[in-house]
């Protein structure tokens, strides 16, 4: 199961490479950040599909669905997974993704990232600045405060592009709230390594925040929060354990 799944995320991607490519040479920017995105929601909602179909995941996201045709937002999650951007993306067809820099280039993801006009998270200055471009126009924003995935339970300390992006922006931030039972995908851990299955995984909706005034203060605030409420999620197990291994 687990490297079939592998193999079904790596021709979904090329797939949509292939397709992508000549939509990014062809088409206006935000027709083709439409469609872009609409591209890559289905060709991970597919994914998803399979992943429950086999049953390697117990998929719970649909708290998400609430938050088609809403204003502009930033979607705030906690980071435990590798997967966690593309189960988010899977339920809403307009998330503009913030993702490393160095994923613009990646064979897989790279070429449809271009087409959706994913922000690269690098240079910060552009990053804020595009992001706020994308919120003027109504743009739902997914950011992970945290930067990285989850290290230490239930959440590592927030860098400060959430605060900062809704101050300017003067848009609200919804939480979302990620529980997992298996490190598999979480830092550290390589994809081929084999883990005990079926994995359960749960979205919630969370908190959500009004513009902030400081952004500094509401990134401590929010901070506070995810640790508030995360305080019992079953990723705080392993977490833990990690933490307290000699491997580290």
């Amino acid at each position: 199961m687990l490297y079939g799944s592998l193999l079904v995320f790596a021709l979904i991607c090329l797939t949509w490479t292939l397709a992508a490519l000549p939509l990014y040479l062809l088409l206006p920017r935000r027709a083709g950040a439409t469609i872009g995105r609409r591209g890559i929601s289905g060709g991970f909602r597919l994914y998803a599909w399979w992943l429950a179909s086999i049953r390697a995941y117990h998929l719970d996201l649909g708290a998400i669905d609430a938050l088609r045709d809403g204003p502009a937002l930033i979607l705030a999650p906690n980071h435990p997974s590798m997967i966690d951007a593309i189960l988010i993306v899977t339920r809403h067809p307009q998330v503009i993704c913030v993702m490393k820099s160095e994923l613009m280039n990646n064979v897989l993801l790279g070429a449809g990232a271009r087409l959706a006009r994913y922000i690269r998270n690098r240079p910060p200055r552009r990053m804020v600045r595009d992001s706020m471009e994308e919120l003027r126009h109504g743009g739902v924003l997914l950011l992970f405060p945290e930067g990285t995935r989850t290290i230490y339970p239930p959440v590592n300390a927030f860098t400060a592009s959430v605060g900062l992006i809704a101050k300017r922006a003067r848009v609200e931030v919804q939480t979302l709230l990620i529980e997992t039972d298996s490190p598999y995908l979480s830092k550290g851990w390589a994809p081929l390594r084999r883990p005990p299955l079926p994995i359960t995984y749960r979205v919630r909706l969370g908190r959500r925040f009004d513009p902030p005034d400081d952004a500094h203060a509401f990134d401590r605030l929010l901070e506070a929060y995810f640790r508030d409420a995360l305080a019992q999620s079953p990723q705080n197990v392993w977490l833990a354990a990690r933490e307290r291994s000699p491997a580290g």
